[in-house]
């Protein structure tokens, strides 16, 4: 599951620029940094708090946890990503990711290149209904995969 790539260098708290933070879906992310090329966000996933299964076409997105553990699928495939490990969720290839550690993680995330993952999070922030971010999403280069209603 380890890449060869490097942590960004920036602060690794939830701090994020200019005080900003996001609600995606229960979970907290703050930008640490954004240019054409990368964006970082520091993660906070609560218990059992997850991103279910989407592609970046154009992106390859990477996260390394600073204390415990994620739980990664691409493509199908399970393993996981510990502290002070990185995991590459390659672009085009479908990805979830997943904290079933029984704690709060935080993590490190980031994109290469940025692409509209800024742009999304901002669109997204405090929505809480999966389907309206599945819609929204593709709007801003992100795919995932249709939700499966629990509703029948």
């Amino acid at each position: 599951m380890s890449h060869v790539a490097q942590l960004p260098d920036c602060d690794h708290s939830p701090t994020g620029i200019d005080g900003v933070t996001w609600n995606i879906m229960g979970q907290v992310y703050t930008p640490k940094q954004y240019d054409d090329q990368q964006f970082v966000w520091h993660a906070t996933f609560p218990e059992e708090s997850f991103v279910p299964p989407h592609t970046h076409p154009e992106q390859d997105e990477y996260l390394s946890p600073l204390n415990g553990a994620v739980d990664v699928v691409i493509n199908g495939v399970r393993s996981t990503v510990h502290a002070g490990e990185i995991g590459h969720l390659p672009k085009g290839i479908p990805h979830a990711f997943y904290n079933n550690s029984g704690k709060v993680v935080q993590a490190i995330f980031w994109a290469e290149p940025a692409g509209e993952l800024p742009a999304l999070y901002r669109r997204i922030h405090n929505i809480a209904n999966p389907r309206k971010v599945t819609e929204i999403a593709p709007e801003f280069g992100v795919v995932f995969e249709p939700p499966i209603s629990s509703a029948r």
